[in-house]
Order: structure tokens, then C-alpha cells, then sequence
């Protein structure tokens, strides 16, 4: 991208991208283990696909993952059948992607860009796939209407980020400890959040505005996955919950869709 790309973008997408090359050395071994899994693990707690059976039948399908780091997921795709195409907004996790690919002997599209603006061409596919990438990094009221616009009739539309309930008690700061019983912010209202010990930029809503939002997209709501880890899981390095909280509340929510007509 050039310097007149970057600066086209929009202020939290330029954000997120600086963000996330900084982020990108971190997730070079994650991103290498969940490439080697045979099962999916979801989540910062890694609950199996077996237990939660988020994915549908993908054969055949053309899939794209929206905000694909790693692109593990759309590894996960590529070995149950489906074709994924990977976007992402931060070239070094592109440059992981890659890399990954290479040694694992498994190839797929991989596409630098945002994925509030894809540049895609309508109904291009059958499954539109987030893990903490578009879900929680991009703006929902731009990135649920771009992938609704790349959905064919009947596609599908999975996303999992974090629990409404857990953003409104997570600590500002990761230092201050794991989220408490306490509500720390509003519900209404919810849309973008910024840390005091970060520069990124996240977005997270409640649960009305979501649902409004992919029924004005002509999404039909299929499901609202809770996730509840089981006993014993970790969160790995992820501070900012612990599992005591998790088995109470909903840490993490998985959206199931489907594209009408």
C-alpha cells in the first residue's frame, strides 16, 4: 500500500493496521498451533468445534474470512472442502498467513485490505467467517452491510468476538486485573472503544443493536452462541478475564446469520 492508500483509510482502520504489525510477532506460534489442529478450537479458551459445531457443512463452499490474521480459520475452511479467501487489514500478519501456508502445503487467497470495503464483487460467496477479526476490529454498521453484500441468498454469516456483558465490566487497563462483578460502563450506547494502554481501536454492541443491525442487512438471526468454557480451560495470555467469571457469564458470543431470499 502506498502512502496515499494509507492515508485514504479511515482513522481507526489506520489505527488497527499500525496496531496489529506491532501485535504481528506475537502471533506467529498461535497462529502455527491452530494451523496444525485437526479439530477447531474457538475462542480465547479453546472450546472444540466438536462441542460448539459452529461451522456448518462447508463442501464446496466459497468461503471468505473477514479479518483473517493468521488465516487459520480459513485453513480450518480449506481442509473440510471449502474454497476461503483470506482479508486482512495488517500486511506483517498477511506476511505470517503466508509463511504458514508455505509450510503447511495449503493454499487459498490472501487479500490486504479493509474489510469494511472489500472491493469484492457482490454475491461472491456462501460463508462470511470472523474470529476476533472483522467481529470485534472493523465497525459493524460498515462491515455487516459488506458482508451481506458479498453473501449469496442463503449464504451464511458467523462471528465471534467478546461477551456484550463482558465489555461493559472489563478493567480500562489489563494491569488492573481480570473484569469483575462490577458494571464499569454503559450498555446503551455501545459502539466503539478505545484503552488507555493501547492504540487500537475495537467495536462492540448490544444485543438489540446487533440484532436491528443484521435484520436492516437482511440477515436472519440462526443462532446466539454463548460460549461457557468448561472446567479447567485457560484463557492463555489473554488477562483481561478469568475462567471463574467465564463460567458465570458469557466471555465470548458466536452470531450465526443467514442471508434471506
Amino acid at each position: 500500500m502506498t502512502e496515499t492508500d494509507l492515508s485514504s483509510l479511515p482513522e481507526h482502520v489506520r489505527r488497527n493496521r499500525e496496531a496489529w504489525d506491532g501485535y504481528a510477532p506475537d502471533y506467529v506460534a498461535p497462529g502455527r498451533r491452530a494451523w496444525a489442529m485437526d479439530d477447531p478450537r474457538w475462542g480465547i479458551w479453546g472450546v472444540p468445534e466438536s462441542e460448539l459445531h459452529l461451522l456448518p457443512d462447508v463442501t464446496g463452499l466459497d468461503a471468505i474470512e473477514l479479518g483473517c490474521g493468521t488465516a487459520y480459520v480459513s485453513a480450518w475452511l480449506a481442509r473440510r472442502g471449502a474454497r476461503p479467501v483470506g482479508i486482512d487489514n495488517s500486511p506483517k500478519q498477511l506476511d505470517t498467513a503466508r509463511a504458514l501456508q508455505q509450510e503447511f502445503g495449503l493454499e487459498f487467497p490472501l487479500i490486504l485490505g479493509n474489510a469494511e470495503e472489500t472491493g469484492l464483487l457482490d454475491g461472491s460467496f456462501d460463508l462470511a467467517i470472523s474470529e476476533y477479526g472483522a467481529a470485534i476490529w472493523c465497525d459493524p454498521y460498515r462491515w455487516i452491510p459488506e458482508a451481506a453484500r458479498l453473501l449469496r441468498p442463503g449464504g451464511r454469516l458467523i462471528f465471534l468476538g467478546n461477551g456484550s456483558i463482558l465489555m461493559l465490566a472489563v478493567q480500562d487497563l489489563e494491569a488492573d486485573g481480570p473484569a469483575t462483578d462490577r458494571l464499569l460502563r454503559p450498555f446503551f450506547g455501545m459502539h466503539r472503544f478505545e484503552w488507555p494502554d493501547d492504540t487500537s481501536v475495537e467495536f462492540h454492541l448490544g444485543y438489540g443493536d446487533w440484532i436491528r443491525l443484521l435484520r436492516a442487512n437482511d440477515l436472519e438471526i440462526e443462532d446466539l452462541v454463548e460460549i461457557r468454557p468448561p472446567e479447567g480451560a485457560t484463557s492463555g495470555p489473554y488477562g483481561f478475564v478469568d475462567l471463574e467469571w467465564a463460567r458465570k457469564w458469557p466471555s465470548e458470543e458466536v452470531w450465526k446469520a443467514r442471508k434471506r431470499g
